[in-house]
């Protein structure tokens, strides 16, 4: 601490540069204080500071050491503790996150202690260095934010809540498969929003109630048994009117891919690890895709069996988003009706007596959402109020009246064998996941000039990658901007191999087999695990990636 203090007496008043001085490591007695990064003027990215507390200061109990959840889940009560402590100090910041539990580089588990990593915005009048300012900044809030990790400020009894919540949710989850289930929603959750921007519980809201016919018990190894509503594998349609909760319920299944803090209201909501949203993106890049068994060949002869645009439509970025969800290995889709493209979802008797079917090159998703299931063991989960044609296909049919699940099955079939649609079956040609694309990595370039490294996001929006800038808005799984940076850093590690990868999907998946840390090019504390189908999902949207369908 004295060298510390030294240091910043010495270079206070001069430019700002001077800062640099400050790289290096100090011992605070109680934790040992990294300086990493040095930011080399005031509007650049702010300074990376580490934090190293051993393992008998920070005293935590062994139940939030037992397993890689409950470890993930401490680190992440440990990253919004010291979080909380800083709430005042806008200069120092660590990247804590929101709703959900991810795993993080903010806060690790490492053989010498519990490390923190954050950053600082070291101060300055215009370029001139204002050192007492720094060393009340590094001797004064850093310290005391540190305390606030270590046994003796913690809350235990909130920590303990916090790491048996995220255990049940993972134990939950593994349930699925045996269960056969895509989707399980505890009675008692939460599932409305604040709003689009606002993440948290809606107050007041109506909580989740399951039908009889569809309540299932899963238990969980604290909370014990739980009933709720069991969306089962195969072809699940979710209907009623508009504003009833129809989408609300879908995207709560959406988000189950991922574990939810105590009180969000869906920490006893998980979905099948592999379930993946698609949907129309009109203008999405598609780089050799297989698109045939949905799109036959397009007027003027062009094949749609290795196809690739810079500007897709919206019928064929929904059938090229299915086709890369299948080459990623999901098995549970998930679609709404509002983000998709009615020509892609279906053709009534009226269309299909006006526009013969030697003239419509698309196979829509309703004649193929029952072969999907049956050969290649891909469920759906549909929300579809405005069509009642996949009646003849469905497994389950879950009204939504006033945020409440009904299970109409019976009354659709009912419906389905009274009122026959009329529609003629539109066959494509025969469906299977498709092969893997190669990947030229010496394509990718996430350098904006030769030795500068750009992986930025902007939040859940885009990743400014290099020179590119991928549109990220229709990855409505992407919970958290870190994943976006980590992304991009895979990404990057991706273009260091510098040949053809024959499997990209398969190399990311191994990647995030590693620990994340091993993944970044310095001690960052900004990124969050993605799932491989996000990874993958963004690579498939980069403009400069090149991507090769197999040609056997």
């Amino acid at each position: 601490m004295q060298k510390l203090r030294e240091i910043l007496d010495r270079i206070d008043g001069r430019g700002y540069k001077a800062y640099k001085d400050l790289q290096g490591g100090y011992s605070f007695g109680e934790f040992r204080l990294l300086v990493d990064y040095v930011q080399g003027d005031p509007y650049a990215p702010p300074s990376r500071v580490r934090a190293v507390v051993p393992w008998e200061t920070a005293g935590l109990p062994e139940h939030a050491l037992q397993g890689e959840a409950r470890k993930v889940a401490a680190r992440d009560f440990l990253a919004r503790a010291f979080s909380r402590a800083v709430q005042g100090e806008r200069d120092i910041r660590i990247d804590a996150g929101k709703q959900t539990v991810l795993d993080r580089t903010a806060c690790l588990f490492t053989p010498d202690g519990v490390e923190l990593r954050f950053t600082v915005t070291l101060p300055a009048r215009g370029r001139t260095i204002l050192g007492r300012q720094a060393a009340r900044l590094l001797m004064e809030a850093v310290p005391e934010a540190v305390s606030a990790v270590t046994v003796r400020r913690l809350d235990l009894k909130a920590l303990k809540l916090h790491c048996d919540v995220t255990q049940d949710q993972q134990s939950l989850r593994d349930q699925l498969d045996e269960m056969d289930l895509a989707a399980f929603l505890a009675d008692g959750s939460i599932l409305p929003r604040r709003s689009g921007v606002d993440d948290r519980p809606l107050q007041d809201a109506v909580e989740l109630s399951s039908p009889d016919t569809l309540q299932v018990t899963l238990h969980a190894p604290n909370a014990g048994d739980l009933s709720g509503l069991g969306i089962p594998l195969g072809v699940s349609l979710i209907v009623g009117g508009g504003f009833h909760g129809k989408s609300t319920l879908l995207k709560a299944v959406e988000a189950g891919v991922y574990d939810h803090i105590p009180g969000d209201g869906r920490e006893r909501v998980v979905s099948n690890a592999l379930a993946l949203k698609i949907r129309a993106e009109d203008g999405r890049v598609v780089h050799s895709v297989d698109l045939s068994p949905f799109i036959s060949e397009l007027p003027y002869g062009k094949s749609t069996r290795d196809f690739s645009t810079d500007l897709a439509s919206g019928s064929t970025s929904q059938a090229a988003s299915l086709q890369e969800a299948l080459e990623m290995g999901a098995s549970v889709l998930l679609v709404d009706e509002d983000t998709s493209a009615t020509n892609f979802m279906i053709r009534d008797q009226r269309m299909q007596k006006l526009v013969a079917g030697d003239e419509e090159p698309i196979t829509p998703f309703v004649d193929r959402i029952r072969e999907l299931r049956d050969g290649l063991g891909i469920s759906t989960v549909l929300v579809m109020g405005g069509s009642g044609d996949y009646f003849d296909h469905a497994d389950t049919v879950i009204q939504m009246h006033e945020y409440k699940p009904r299970d109409v099955t019976a009354s659709a079939r009912e419906i389905a064998s009274t009122w026959a649609t009329g529609r003629v079956q539109e066959p494509g040609s025969a469906l299977g996941r498709p092969k893997p694309r190669s990947l030229d990595a010496s394509r990718l370039n996430p350098c904006r000039k030769p030795g500068k490294r750009v992986i930025k996001p902007d939040g859940l929006d885009a990743l400014l990658f290099g020179r590119d800038e991928v549109d990220l808005r229709a990855l409505e799984q992407l919970a958290d901007p870190s994943q976006v940076r980590a992304i991009g850093v895979i990404l990057a590690r991706l273009a260091e191999n510098g040949q053809v990868i024959q499997d990209p999907a398969a190399r990311i998946r191994r990647m995030l087999e590693n620990d994340l840390p091993r993944l970044a090019f310095a001690p960052d504390g900004d990124l969050a695990r993605p799932r491989p189908l996000e990874a993958m999902a963004v690579l498939n949207r980069l403009r400069s990636a090149h991507l090769r369908g197999c040609k056997d």
